[in-house]
């Protein structure tokens, strides 16, 4: 090794510089460790359960970074050296050769490691696979996409979360007219064609009313997407079908915890989501304008389901229309899967996670290559195509933000089954305990009626093992009841709901 190349290594750098290096880098990561920490606690202390899986589910997506990070710095060394023939490397590029710096002209980024490595296969006739360089670029391109990826799912949820505490004063509202003695015990007929929801929602029969209904329903998602008749009519539809015996139920309370819930699921990246960053890296090929083309995927994605929430709310007011002229009572929906696509209305959370992942990797390849390469790199393109591409993602983070959340979180309640949101945290851990007692009570059963036909066939005194398991159960018992509180908060009654209204793989 030259002495040139001994000089920048760590034999010779001054013991003041490395350790001044290391406590500043040290310092920030304690720092930002102990920021996660007491964030928890916060959230903890306000029993914020659900933001609080959600910081876990940040932590858990730093974690994968620093292992993907420590992969890459440990094998580097060996993949820079994996060489492979030149003509390999010259399809499929971002870029064109005719604008690939010459051999002998070496770049300013240049460092004596990767020239010694370019030596290596230079040396066999070939060229590195990947780079050191590139390598690196590559590290830091998965650290921006994940840290782009919580940020933006972090303030979709924020500035949905205020548009959705909004409606907070309509729940006041409905909740103040119920303890008016006088109104409630006054006998009402209500004519569904005059009715608020009914005259916003529905357009007639017909397929001509079917075109101008998704029309209307498309448009709809850009201005006031939730009116307060339909929030009173989706409410009540969700109270008569899943809790029929609490009238006075807080709906917004439970579309907050519900909304809380699924958004641990969308601050993280899945597996299939680094398989379509993958294939997305694959297409990013010179003249192709992949990207100019990928960022129209979430935006169309986004509008289609917009358009579809909208409808939905459509459809419900339809069902009603078309069944009844006068109703006794207040109107009320009739929640269904049947109006989702494939009837499922989970399918809506898993494209909203796709669409936001999606847009922050658009906007988090522009900054990478913006801040890497420079602006007017052949991998960023040209201007008429940038352009386009920031405004779509600006447009997609503001439309998701204050009006496709703030309908998913009041929609997807009109599913046939209701979360298990609808429970409070202590009364979900009284549940699931119930549950285990159940499958206690029956592993039991079935173990005393084999131990009974074989002590019948052998004329032997009870078993000692029967005895154990009750012994075992009843302890158990005795726990649960200590365990579960009662509690004024158990809105929904779970004796008098239909058999069909509670997913038991949500509540169980």
């Amino acid at each position: 090794m030259s002495e040139g190349e001994d000089a920048g290594s760590l034999e010779y750098t001054p013991t003041w510089v490395v350790a001044a290096v290391c406590t500043v880098i040290v310092t920030i990561s304690l720092a930002v460790e102990r920021l996660i920490h007491y964030t928890g606690k916060y959230l903890k202390k306000k029993k914020q359960k659900p933001l609080y899986e959600a910081l876990e589910k940040v932590k858990e997506e730093l974690m994968l970074l620093g292992f993907i990070s420590l992969l890459l710095t440990v094998f580097q060394s060996t993949i820079v050296k994996i060489c492979v023939p030149q003509d390999i490397t010259e399809h499929l590029l971002p870029c064109p050769l005719y604008d690939k710096p010459s051999d002998n002209s070496s770049s300013p980024h240049t460092t004596s490691q990767e020239s010694e490595d370019a030596g290596f296969c230079d040396a066999k006739g070939k060229v590195p696979l990947l780079p050191l360089e590139a390598l690196h670029h590559l590290h830091i391109f998965i650290f921006v996409l994940a840290i782009m990826h919580v940020t933006f799912s972090v303030l979709t949820i924020v500035f949905g979360g205020v548009k959705i505490r909004q409606w907070k004063a309509w729940e006041d509202s409905i909740a103040q007219e119920s303890f008016d003695t006088e109104e409630v015990l006054r006998p009402k007929v209500t004519h569904v064609q005059e009715h608020d929801f009914i005259r916003g929602r529905f357009l007639g029969f017909g397929k001509r009313s079917i075109i101008k209904g998704w029309l209307q329903s498309f448009f709809k998602q850009f201005y006031g997407s939730v009116t307060k008749s339909d929030y009173v009519s989706l409410r009540l539809g969700f109270i008569t079908t899943h809790c029929r015996g609490n009238p006075k139920f807080n709906f917004h309370k439970y579309m907050i915890r519900a909304l809380e819930d699924d958004f641990r699921k969308v601050v993280g990246i899945s597996w299939y989501l680094w398989v379509f960053v993958v294939l997305f890296l694959l297409l990013n090929v010179n003249g192709w304008n992949t990207y100019f083309w990928l960022a129209f995927i979430p935006f169309a994605l986004l509008l289609a389901l917009g358009a579809k929430l909208e409808h939905i709310i459509s459809q419900l007011a339809h069902e009603v229309a078309e069944k009844h002229i006068a109703i006794e009572g207040e109107l009320a929906v009739h929640p269904s899967d049947d109006h989702f696509w494939f009837h499922r209305p989970k399918i809506v959370l898993f494209l909203i996670h796709f669409i936001l992942f999606q847009n922050a990797f658009e906007l988090a390849f522009i900054f990478w290559i913006w801040v890497q390469y420079g602006f007017n790199s052949c991998i960023m393109g040209q201007v008429r195509y940038i352009v386009p591409r920031l405004v779509i993602g600006v447009f997609i983070q503001v439309l998701c933000s204050y009006s496709t959340l703030p309908l998913y979180a009041l929609v997807t309640q009109m599913g046939t089954h209701f979360k298990k949101s609808i429970f409070d945290d202590h009364i979900r851990a009284g549940l699931v305990v119930w549950a285990q007692k159940a499958k206690k009570r029956n592993k039991m059963m079935k173990m005393t009626a084999d131990t009974t036909v074989k002590a019948s066939t052998s004329n032997t005194g009870p078993s000692t093992e029967i005895q154990l398991v009750e012994k075992e159960c009843n302890e158990e018992e005795s726990q649960a009841s200590n365990e579960i509180e009662p509690s004024n908060e158990i809105e929904p009654s779970i004796e008098s709901k239909p058999s069909n209204s509670v997913d038991a793989s949500d509540n169980v």
